[in-house]
């Protein structure tokens, strides 16, 4: 039986440079993450802006590291990196 999915989304930007993608999804690889949704853009100012919902159900680490983890990689990359909770998303934009 399949589990149930715990939807988080991830906002990264920044300007654009190689191996963003592939340094995030890593991570989430290595974090038992699965991408659920990807969207990525190159702006005509040059930043890279990408939105990914992903299905935490079956990583083994709190939420909190996750974000901590991420927060550190994009500081790496020179990126700004979000993560949020749907839940959370859900009441931020109740009308």
């Amino acid at each position: 039986m399949e589990s149930e999915k715990e939807l988080v989304f991830i906002t990264v930007i920044g300007k654009d440079r190689k191996g963003v993608v592939a340094t995030v999804s890593s991570y989430l690889y290595q974090k038992a993450v699965n991408i659920v949704d990807i969207n990525q853009r190159i702006m005509t100012d040059g930043y890279f802006v990408m939105s990914m919902m992903v299905d935490v159900a079956d990583m083994p680490i709190p939420m909190e590291e996750m974000g901590r983890d991420l927060e550190a990689i994009g500081q790496d990359l020179a990126m700004q990196i979000q993560v949020q909770h749907e839940n959370l998303f859900k009441m931020m934009h109740r009308i």
